[in-house]
């Protein structure tokens, strides 16, 4: 039977949407889901796509295998909120279905999304493989309700790169400067990541105008997920490089020029010193917020098989993070802090004041312990003598625990998971600038398998997965070598963002 490229699209849809109908009520019942990060109903999902606020509504789509919880032919979910925090599911927006998407290697790869005139459009990478190697164009799919979509019947839109880059061709942010459209695409050239910039007048017909930024052999041989955008009077560059282990998500700031379409960058920073932090996009919101969400896991940290934790056995994988405002620090950093709407969520509240930690003190009462919770602690360097300070998070009576430590004389921040459960392992750190007043704050999200800390004012911020036992909920304060006075604890319990 011969279909047209729009019954033929639907007809993919719903074959996805009944695979994932089977499923998701059990998948529910799983009690490693999160309980205030924003999950698919089931199996797998990656990168945040077409994130944007559109006709007073968030919307987000996302990278979404709806046949199991490993990764596949990549279609676009689709969820929208009010306020960032509670999310409604809505149908699948995108599935492989034409030449340029329909591949078991490929797909509706990432993008981006903008209005334009009221049309909701997205804009992604359709990808598939051909004799040995991939073929990545960039694509268009428009809806007037904000909920069903359709593709250009002209894509793609564009087909090749540009001649001198590799065939790595993907992941579009579009957004507009005056009366012009601009597209960033990620890319490589001789094993050297890379940004391409395009221009358009109506979205449809694209003009190559240069490379904006480029690798100087340090920096990954691939930028995946590129994001450009202003903040006051500079301009960052946000992208996640491939082949740069540990670093995951970094950026640069500096100045874009767009007549010749160069960005010029003087500081290079990283988004997240954490585990899992991968392929952040940008959207401003209706109140003029730039506002970061990002993907909860990463690629190629620890071998295939062992990657992802083990929610697949429960047929899911993949969370988001807690959205994040993006604000400008001094001499170009940026700071990162989890959005004000997420303070809803917030039930019991447990404070501790003006304590002195010592070794083998435990001043944390059990009302606190919990897997859904907010905390925030601020530790003072004054008349501190002890050699590392922190918490124990997840704790349980066998020995299991998640650390999160200070080293006076390092400053630095450390995450040990190695005592989480039977399957995490490894540590991660970063320095911490101690604040003007001599004070160690953070602000740490516990979310059953997931753990996010806002250090000194999000000046640095680690995002870690743990998959310990539902019993484990301990919550102790500890310090080695000495004492520390600890100014205040504050702990809430969070409500389930899920019915």
């Amino acid at each position: 039977m011969q279909y047209d490229h729009h019954t033929f699209h639907n007809l993919m849809l719903g074959k996805a949407e009944q695979s994932v109908a089977t499923i998701k009520d059990h998948v529910g019942k799983d009690p490693m889901r999160l309980k205030f990060h924003f999950m698919p109903p089931a199996y797998w999902m990656n990168d945040p796509n077409g994130l944007i606020y559109y006709q007073g509504e968030y919307h987000m789509f996302y990278q979404f295998h709806p046949y199991s919880a490993e990764w596949g032919p990549m279609h676009w979910g689709h969820a929208k909120s009010k306020d960032l925090v509670h999310w409604e599911h809505l149908p699948i927006a995108l599935a492989p279905s034409e030449v340029y998407d329909l591949d078991q290697k490929g797909g509706c790869f990432s993008g981006s999304a903008v209005d334009d005139n009221g049309i909701l459009t997205l804009i992604y990478t359709g990808t598939i493989m051909k004799e040995g190697r991939v073929i990545q164009t960039q694509c268009i799919a428009s809806s007037t309700d904000g909920v069903t979509f359709q593709k250009y019947v002209g894509n793609p839109v564009i087909s090749v790169p540009p001649e001198g880059s590799s065939s790595d061709f993907r992941d579009p942010k579009v957004w507009k400067h005056e009366d012009k459209w601009y597209m960033v695409v990620g890319s490589s050239k001789d094993g050297k990541g890379r940004a391409l910039l395009y221009r358009s007048n109506d979205l449809y017909v694209w003009e190559y105008v240069s490379v904006l930024a480029e690798s100087d052999g340090t920096m990954g041989t691939m930028w995946e997920c590129p994001d450009i955008f202003q903040l006051g009077d500079r301009y960052v560059l946000m992208f996640s490089p491939m082949g740069m282990g540990e670093k995951k998500a970094s950026y640069l700031t500096g100045s874009l020029d767009y007549s010749s379409g160069k960005f010029t960058w003087d500081y290079c920073g990283e988004v997240d010193c954490g585990f899992e932090y991968y392929a952040p996009q940008s959207f401003l919101d209706d109140n003029g917020r730039r506002i970061i969400i990002g993907w909860l896991n990463a690629w190629d940290w620890m071998p295939w098989f062992q990657s992802f934790g083990p929610t697949k056995a429960n047929y899911w994988c993949g969370a988001m993070s807690l959205p994040r405002t993006v604000e400008l620090d001094t001499g170009g950093r940026l700071k990162f802090l989890p959005v004000e709407q997420l303070q809803t969520l917030r039930k019991e509240h447990y404070v501790v004041e003006n304590v002195l930690v010592e070794e083998g003190r435990r001043p944390v009462p059990k009302e606190m312990n919990g897997d859904c919770l907010e905390i925030m602690v601020k530790f003072s360097l004054e008349d501190c003598d002890a050699e590392e300070f922190g918490l124990r998070l997840r704790c349980s009576e066998d020995g299991k625990e998640t650390l999160i430590s200070y080293d006076v004389n390092s400053k630095v921040l450390r995450f040990d998971r190695s005592r989480s459960d039977s399957f995490s392992e490894g540590v991660r750190t970063c320095t911490l600038e101690t604040t003007a007043n001599d004070l160690v704050t953070l602000q740490i999200f516990v979310d059953t398998t997931c753990i996010e800390i806002y250090a000194n004012e999000g000046r640095s911020v680690m995002s870690n997965n743990i998959y310990p036992d539902p019993a484990s909920t301990g919550i102790d304060i500890f310090c080695r070598g000495g004492t520390v006075k600890m100014l205040s604890l504050n702990v809430w319990k969070l409500e389930s963002i899920w019915r």
